[in-house]
């Protein structure tokens, strides 16, 4: 809404039309955001017209001229393009394992087994597992299409298990991967890797009012930034003969990914090996509302894919 209030900011809901609709839009292109992200946000700002609308904020013949300015289209427009999301090689996955801390290690490794969205695997609870039977059940407290009345479930197989199985925590209300866990990790390990004597002054250095304190879990947006860090630190160091390296831009283009990429991963392998149906059930992809009879005439084949991938 930053755009919409710096160009329109003074201007009367009821002057707000078509056209200065597209004016906002106009400042997006030239700003160089691309045409999704445009479309997206031109999106919220008719929505925001309409919560208007449903509580007589905003007359209703102002939401339908918004309604009449359609999406951008793809090759007619100035607005950027961007590249469809792939999937990442997994040597380049590897490649950062000793550049992040181990919870992020393992978020990582669950994305790949399971093809979970990186909100689903950040906010995993002790709470969350049904740990009854032989696969484990991961039923997220929040997800994606929830608000759709969508049920969102992911069945942990032999190798998940393990993974989870050291963050496992007595109360079962605190969040499994946690950054506070990952600093107290950090700290002590540099302890076992110090050459001289502790001296007594230097046994407690925390800051007891730290201006930065880590969290109790991370986000999506640290779990990202997280993960930039650790290719970040792979990057290599120049040709000791020619002294030649890779410049940024053909390195992050190639070495650099996120972890939306990982259910990309999971979603090609189990297309290939099983078909695209069961890739849309494990995945939970539902573009429409899809008939439980179905979904539990399927569970049975999930299981039995899940014990063998995940």
């Amino acid at each position: 809404m930053s755009v919409l209030r710096e160009s329109h900011g003074r201007v009367s809901v009821r002057e707000f039309g078509p056209l200065a609709l597209k004016a906002v839009r106009t400042r997006m292109i030239q700003a160089r955001h691309s045409r999704t992200y445009i479309n997206d946000h031109v999106g919220r700002i008719k929505r925001m017209f309409r919560w208007g609308v449903e509580n007589e904020f905003v007359p209703p013949g102002v939401l339908q001229g918004l309604q009449a300015v359609g999406g951008l289209k793809r090759g007619r427009s100035d607005a950027r393009e961007t590249e469809p999301v792939r999937p990442v090689a997994n040597e380049i996955v590897d490649a950062i394992r000793g550049h992040v801390s181990k919870q992020v290690w393992a978020m990582i490794e669950l994305q790949r087994l399971t093809g979970m969205r990186s909100g689903e695997v950040v906010s995993m609870r002790g709470r969350d597992l049904d740990m009854s039977g032989p696969l484990w059940l991961y039923t997220p407290s929040t997800h994606k299409t929830e608000h759709q009345g969508h049920l969102r479930a992911v069945e942990l197989g032999p190798r998940a298990k393990e993974i989870v199985r050291p963050f496992l925590k007595a109360d079962l209300q605190a969040y499994m991967f946690s950054p506070a866990d990952a600093v107290a990790n950090q700290q002590v390990q540099k302890r076992q890797n110090r050459k001289s004597k502790v001296q007594p002054s230097q046994r407690d250095r925390s800051k007891p009012n730290p201006i930065r304190k880590a969290h109790d879990r991370y986000t999506t947006n640290s779990y990202c930034r997280a993960i930039e860090r650790g290719c970040e630190k792979t990057w290599p160091m120049p040709n000791s003969i020619t002294g030649e390296v890779k410049s940024a831009r053909e390195w992050r283009r190639t070495h650099q990914w996120h972890p939306h990429q990982l259910r990309h991963n999971y979603a090609t392998r189990i297309r290939k090996e099983f078909g695209v149906e069961a890739a849309r059930i494990l995945l939970g992809h539902r573009s429409t509302a899809v008939t439980e009879l179905y979904a539990e005439i399927d569970r049975g084949r999930v299981q039995e894919i899940v014990s063998k991938v995940g």
